[in-house]
C-alpha cells in the first residue's frame, strides 16, 4: 500500500515514510493511493480468530514489502495484550466495546499499533521523536504505548491544567524515553506548535519528528482492524443489511470504517452519529461544509467544530459523491436524548454506555425505526462508562464500577518543563531534556 496527499495524486509514499514524516509538504493529509481488496483474508477467518491473529494476518497483506508475516506477528503480539469485545444485544443490535485497552478509549488500538510498528520498522535504522498533543487520557495512552520503545522518544505536549497519569520512572531524566512538556496555552496551541515543528524542516530533520495524533495515518489505519474483527464475529449470524453506528467528532473512526468497506468488508452503510456540533451533517447531505461555533455537550470528545480529518473525508466524497451519500447517514443527538439512550441501553439490555457510545446507540435506534429497515447495527462504544461515571449513574440510577487500572489515570504528575507556546521554547525544552 502506498499513500498520497489529499491535495495531489503524486508522489506516492511508502507506509514507513508517511508514519515517520506524517504531513505532506503541500499541507494536505496522507491517504491511501489505492485500497487493496482484502476479502481473501478476512472472509474465511473463523469466528474464533483473536484480534492479534487478525492483525498478524491482514497487516502484511496490507503493507506488502514493509511487513512480512513474521514481523507483523511481532507487531501484533507487542501491541495488543487487549482486544475488542463484540456484544450482541438482539437480532438488530450489537455493541463493539473498544475500551478494553490501558486507558479505556478506542484510541488505544491505533496508538498501540503505531508504537509497535514504528519500533519494528526502525530496527537498526535510526531514531524518531514522537511529538503529540494530549488532553485528558491521551497523554497516558501515548506514554504507555511508546514507553521503552527502542529508537523512539515520546514528547507529549499538555495545555495549561493538571497533567495526569504519567509514571515519572518513564521520564528521560530517569533513563526512560518520555518527555512531558506543558505549554502555557490551550490544546489548540499544542496542535499548532506540532504542525509548526513538522513544517520546520531543519528542526524536524534534526530530531526526526513525527506525531501520534490523528493526523498521522499510522494511527488511523489500524482502526480498520476492529471493523473487520466485528464482521468476522457476526458474519454467520447476519441475514439482512449490516451497518455501523460511529460516534463522530474528528471522523477518524468513520474514515477507518470506510477503508474497511473499500477493502471488501460487506457493509451496507455507516451512521455518522454526531452531537449538537453536527460538524458534517449538511456536508454529508450534499451541502457546503461550514465550521460552526463550538457547543459544549455531555459527549465532549465529539465537541469538534472543525474536524482535523475534513480533507480525508472530502477525498472520499470527491471520488464518488453519490455513492458516499448512500453509504453514510448523518444524525445529530442532543444531550437529553443522549441521557435517555444511556438509560434505555441499561434498562433494556443491561449494558452501560458512556455518552459517546450512547450518541451512536441513539442514532442507531432512530435509524432502525425508519420504514423498511431490515438489518443489524453495530454500535461503536468508544469509551469506558467509568470515564463519565457521574453522568452514567445519573441516567441509570446504578453505580459504575471503576476498574483499578483507571485510578492511576487520575493521579497528578509534574511535567519536565513548562514553556510558552512558541516553537523556539519547545526546541529549547527538548534539547535540555533529551
Amino acid at each position: 500500500m502506498q499513500f498520497r496527499s489529499t491535495r495531489s495524486q503524486s508522489p506516492l509514499v511508502s507506509f514507513k515514510d508517511v508514519i515517520l514524516r506524517c504531513l505532506p509538504s503541500d499541507g494536505g493529509l496522507y491517504v491511501p493511493a489505492t485500497v487493496p481488496d482484502m476479502r481473501q483474508y478476512f472472509l474465511y477467518m473463523d469466528t474464533d480468530t483473536s484480534f492479534p491473529e487478525l492483525v498478524a494476518t491482514v497487516a502484511p497483506a496490507l503493507l506488502q514489502g514493509e511487513l512480512n508475516p513474521f514481523s507483523a506477528a511481532r507487531v501484533a503480539e507487542s501491541a495488543f495484550d487487549f482486544e475488542p469485545e463484540l456484544i450482541q444485544l438482539d437480532d438488530n443490535f450489537s455493541v463493539l466495546s473498544l475500551y478494553n485497552g490501558p486507558t479505556g478509549v478506542f484510541k488505544d488500538f491505533g496508538v498501540a499499533f503505531l508504537a509497535a510498528v514504528m519500533e519494528e520498522l526502525l530496527k537498526n535504522e535510526g531514531q524518531a521523536m514522537i511529538l503529540s498533543a494530549a488532553r485528558e487520557d491521551t497523554g497516558f495512552s501515548i506514554a504507555h504505548a511508546f514507553s521503552g520503545r527502542k529508537g523512539i522518544t515520546s514528547v507529549i505536549l499538555y495545555p495549561s491544567g493538571p497533567v495526569r497519569g504519567l509514571d515519572p520512572k518513564s521520564y528521560s531524566t530517569n533513563g526512560g524515553n518520555v518527555i512531558p512538556i506543558q505549554l502555557r496555552g490551550t490544546f489548540d496551541d499544542c496542535q499548532r506548535i506540532i504542525i509548526e515543528a513538522i513544517k520546520d524542516l531543519p528542526f524536524a530533520d534534526r530530531y526526526s519528528i513525527t506525531t501520534a495524533n490523528a493526523i498521522n495515518i499510522g494511527r488511523l489505519l489500524p482502526q480498520v482492524f476492529y471493523y473487520l474483527y466485528a464482521f468476522i464475529k457476526l458474519k454467520k449470524k447476519l441475514s439482512g443489511d449490516l451497518l455501523f453506528s460511529v460516534p463522530a467528532g474528528n471522523f477518524g473512526n468513520l474514515i477507518a470504517g470506510l477503508y474497511a468497506w473499500k477493502m471488501g468488508m460487506p457493509v451496507n452503510g455507516f451512521i455518522a452519529a454526531m452531537n449538537a456540533n453536527n460538524a458534517f451533517g449538511d456536508y454529508i447531505r450534499g451541502g457546503e461544509f461550514k465550521p460552526g461555533k463550538l457547543i459544549q455537550t455531555n459527549s465532549p470528545a465529539l465537541d469538534v467544530s472543525a474536524p482535523s480529518n475534513y480533507e480525508r473525508l472530502a477525498s472520499f466524497y470527491g471520488e464518488a459523491p453519490a455513492v458516499m451519500r448512500n453509504m453514510v447517514y448523518p444524525d445529530a443527538i442532543d444531550d437529553k436524548t443522549t441521557l435517555l439512550a444511556i438509560e434505555k441501553a441499561w434498562k433494556k439490555y443491561h449494558i452501560m454506555l458512556d455518552p459517546h457510545g450512547a450518541v451512536a446507540f441513539a442514532a442507531a435506534q432512530r435509524l432502525s425505526q425508519s420504514k423498511g429497515f431490515n438489518g443489524h447495527v453495530v454500535v461503536l462504544a468508544t469509551g469506558h462508562p467509568a470515564k463519565h461515571a457521574d453522568l452514567v449513574t445519573q441516567a441509570t440510577g446504578q453505580p459504575v464500577d471503576i476498574p483499578e487500572k483507571f485510578t492511576n489515570l487520575w493521579k497528578k504528575t509534574d511535567p519536565m518543563a513548562d514553556i510558552p507556546p512558541q516553537l523556539d521554547a519547545l526546541e529549547g525544552a527538548i534539547a535540555s531534556c533529551s
